[in-house]
């Protein structure tokens, strides 16, 4: 546990700079941007808007201040829990996330959990039927994946179960004539999201598992396994898979921005109302309030994967505290 904590405590120091850093980018390529908020904001009432008008509401968003002056100032919010006013949806940035964090985690964390499972079991039966038929079929199904956009995926599955065979809503989060959110209802509207979440990022899981489970079939101590008489089942499951398993840990926090990434086009693509579909709205409207907060919290959740896989890396084999990795 102290070696954890360290770590923890150097990842959180470590953070710091890069979550500024981050931030910084973000005002520059907003000061470069072409596109004009004001103009977003007005929308088409932007041609019959006096040029008065529009730089008063200039001046009340600070956009005509110098650019160090600007970040200062949002930093300063920042450090005081304000995050401004969303000028797409008209609320607090801070209700804006509040209100959509949980539908996110909730189609995130079911995917996630789906996604591990079935990786795991189709990478494992894979190289234990190494080289035959079904071995080749999944690996060539997983790069097909692979190569695969999600929206593409996405919309798939929505002219075959929602339009074509009618087994499940196409998107959102109920019904449209649902006066209250249902759980029965919400599962239902999550089914072929999280699937594709889910789908979408397993290919790189399948083909490590397949290729990590080959490797250590080879090794000493699962022959001497097999020569004890156990089960193959056991040998692969119970010896070969846990061997496997420790590097894939990290390597799972390193693929957490191509899960945030996911996220983002499949619950544009289902009109899921999280946070990630969200800053898709907020860039096309310009609206830098939500967009730099929304960035921030992926930064953050991308650093924060990281930080919980080397900590269950540390935890699960005792020999990086021995020899002091972390």
């Amino acid at each position: 546990m102290r070696a954890a904590a360290v770590m923890a405590a150097w990842r959180a120091a470590f953070a710091v700079p890069v979550l500024v850093l981050v931030s910084v980018g973000m005002f520059a390529l907003a000061q470069a941007s072409p596109f004009d908020p004001v103009r977003q904001y007005l929308g088409e009432r932007a041609a019959v808007t006096s040029p008065e008008v529009a730089e008063e509401i200039r001046r009340s968003w600070g956009l005509d201040r110098p650019l160090p002056e600007q970040y200062t100032a949002w930093l300063g919010n920042l450090l005081r829990g304000e995050l401004g006013d969303s000028r797409t949806f008209h609320l607090p940035v801070a209700q804006v996330i509040a209100e959509r964090i949980g539908w996110t985690l909730l189609a995130v964390g079911a995917a996630l959990v789906l996604m591990l499972a079935a990786s795991l079991a189709v990478g494992t039966y894979a190289a234990w039927r190494q080289g035959s038929w079904i071995d080749r079929l999944i690996v060539g199904g997983a790069y097909a994946n692979e190569a695969a956009p999600v929206f593409w995926l996405g919309l798939l599955v929505i002219w075959v179960f929602a339009v074509r065979l009618d087994w499940l809503p196409a998107g959102g989060l109920t019904d449209a004539a649902a006066a209250t959110v249902e759980p029965g209802d919400v599962l239902r509207h999550m089914v072929l999201p999280v699937t594709v979440l889910a789908i979408s990022q397993s290919s790189w899981l399948v083909l490590y598992v397949r290729e990590s489970v080959i490797g250590t079939l080879r090794e000493d101590f699962v022959i001497g396994a097999r020569a004890r008489g156990l089960r193959e089942r056991t040998v692969v499951v119970w010896h070969a898979l846990r061997s496997a398993l420790l590097p894939f840990l990290t390597l799972l926090g390193t693929r957490t921005p191509e899960l945030v990434t996911g996220a983002i086009l499949v619950e544009t693509v289902f009109s899921w109302p999280g946070v990630a579909g969200a800053s898709v709205r907020a860039a096309l409207a310009v609206d830098f309030p939500l967009l730099a907060a929304l960035t921030l919290l992926g930064t953050a959740a991308v650093l924060l994967g990281n930080l919980l896989a080397d900590v269950a890396y540390t935890l699960a084999d005792p020999r990086v505290r021995t020899l002091g990795v972390a």
